[in-house]
């Protein structure tokens, strides 16, 4: 960052200031999603004004007016001004990503950011001190159960599988086809969640079985609120640490291993891996560190968000590799997506 910020920032610091001004960005976004400005935007087929924006989301004309500005200021909102009076319409980006219905949507991302994490945030002084997750402050939960307070409503609940649901919108198809899996007829993704990426994997590869596998309150609101018709997984409900594993050619483990300590992700590393066949094989889904832990940035802020909320941490290929490899693994190959998330595959 040194060789960056240069004599031009010493001058005046205008990156340094862009940073600060960094979460205020964050909350003009999710603030504009919880109001419903995307949806609107989008239905109305028209460019709005903020009068008529403010009329029909209930809000005053003056705060939604200042609100609209800050978006058309970020590229995220057009703007242009018909016999004096100034009319808001979305981009294309914000019809994609940021309206709830669009395909890929990204607004339950959004609001679990914006609901969940943005608090915990509020805390991270207290996190880097003492080391520990925050979810004790924020929601007056203990620190050592980290679902509990992850699952702690069927609303957080809700909240936390739409996040799930994006990420996997967004990134699901190049994880799913980072390697070629199609060898692997009986696939389980332990810890599936709303199944998202199941299906993407199914999508991928149709000759194989995809089962979901999770905790049993968390498949019953998965069936009950993300089932679609003539689906193409199955779920399946139990406790990847506590019970047994289904029997699967390819166990899947996407956005897990970062959760937990090192030495609760060896244990389930090994449980896998005598649960494998020879030629069963273990996928990885994580974002991955570069080796000096250098950067990625999203990757070491990642990182960060482990500490504030779990017990766990994101990590070097090299990292994931000796995990592998203790617990019998070989033939470890590692991609990286130029995305948000990398994929390690691992052989018995």
């Amino acid at each position: 960052m040194a060789e960056h910020l240069s004599q031009s920032e010493l001058d005046y610091p205008f990156k340094l200031l862009e940073y600060f001004n960094g979460f205020r960005v964050s909350k003009v976004i999710f603030s504009a999603c919880e109001l419903g400005v995307f949806d609107l935007l989008l239905q109305s087929q028209k460019p709005l004004s903020a009068e008529q924006v403010s009329r029909e989301l209930g809000t005053s004309v003056d705060g939604m007016e200042r609100l609209l500005d800050v978006l058309v200021g970020i590229e995220i909102l057009d703007v242009e001004t018909i016999d004096g009076t100034v009319f808001y319409s979305s981009t294309d980006v914000a019809n994609l990503y940021l309206a709830k219905g669009s395909a890929k949507s990204l607004n339950d991302m959004i609001i679990y950011q914006s609901q969940t994490i943005y608090p915990l945030w509020n805390n991270m002084v207290d996190a880097v001190r003492e080391g520990k997750n925050q979810n004790d402050k924020t929601f007056g939960l203990p620190a050592e159960d980290v679902f509990q307070a992850i699952y702690r409503s069927e609303e957080e609940m809700l909240k936390f599988m739409g996040l799930m649901n994006s990420s996997w919108v967004l990134d699901g198809h190049d994880i799913v086809t980072a390697f070629n899996l199609s060898s692997f007829k009986m696939m389980v993704d332990l810890g599936g969640c709303s199944g998202a990426l199941g299906r993407e994997m199914a999508k991928a590869y149709p000759s194989s079985s995809v089962t979901v596998f999770d905790l049993p309150q968390v498949v019953e609101t998965a069936q009950k609120h993300f089932s679609e018709e003539d689906d193409t997984i199955v779920f399946q409900a139990g406790d990847f640490f506590d019970g047994d594993v289904p029997p699967a050619d390819l166990y899947i483990l996407a956005r897990i291993i970062h959760d937990w300590s090192e030495d609760k992700c060896l244990k389930l590393l090994k449980k896998i891996y005598n649960s494998c066949q020879e030629g069963g094989g273990v996928l990885l889904v994580e974002a991955m560190l570069f080796e000096n832990r250098r950067g990625p940035v999203m990757a070491q802020i990642f990182s960060l968000n482990m500490l504030v909320q779990t017990e766990g941490r994101e990590h070097p290929p090299s990292q994931y590799s000796s995990m592998l490899t203790s617990a019998g693994f070989q033939n470890i190959q590692v991609c990286r997506t130029g995305k948000s998330y990398d994929a390690i595959l691992a052989i018995k």
